[in-house]
């Protein structure tokens, strides 16, 4: 079963993009690798019970059980010990990555406050898009009541992409919404 935005990808995005950039091969054409979501929780090493909400709610958001990350090393302004949970993130692929791609495009991101579109300059020189979150009720699998505090999110969008204006026509043909 494939979605929206994988059938969109085989039959419009290929076709454009062997014609802007002049491919020779079709296996040339940037394809979405993975998604990776990651909420950063400095404030987890003093109360565990907020990572078990961020856990629950990336779990609802993504689909699929997040890992805890840790702590790399000790940083003592902070008061972190290496080995402290910091953290958790979860890795998407395959078909769970466009069905969340889609649900981000088309029902999260226009439910931003005051939202105009994401920024276009955000890639890392490589092909792979970073977008930062606020909070992570603009899901709609988040219950407003249900949620103790509003968390941040990292959204990175890693892209078989060369460069960054090859990442950028992909996502933007793909339905991202830029800010002109």
């Amino acid at each position: 079963m494939t979605s929206r935005l994988q059938e969109k990808y085989n039959n419009e995005v290929v076709n454009y993009l062997l014609e802007k950039f002049g491919y020779k091969n079709v296996m040339e054409v940037p394809k979405l690798e993975k998604v990776v979501i990651n909420i950063g929780l400095g404030e987890a090493k003093d109360n565990p019970k907020l990572l078990e909400s961020a856990i629950n709610d990336l779990t609802l958001i993504s689909g699929q059980k997040p890992v805890v990350t840790y702590a790399k090393k000790s940083i003592a302004n902070f008061k972190l010990r290496e080995g402290h949970k910091i953290g958790c993130k979860v890795t998407l692929r395959g078909q769970k990555m466009y069905d969340f791609l889609d649900k981000l495009m088309n029902v999260a991101l226009p439910r931003v406050r005051d939202f105009r579109g994401i920024k276009p300059t955000a890639f890392d020189g490589r092909g792979n898009y970073a977008l930062g979150l606020k909070e992570q009720l603009i899901f709609p699998e988040i219950e407003y009541d249900k949620v103790d505090a509003i968390r941040g999110m990292d959204i990175i969008i890693v892209t078989s992409a060369n460069t960054d204006e090859e990442a950028k026509a992909f996502l933007e043909k793909m339905g991202m919404p830029f800010t002109k």
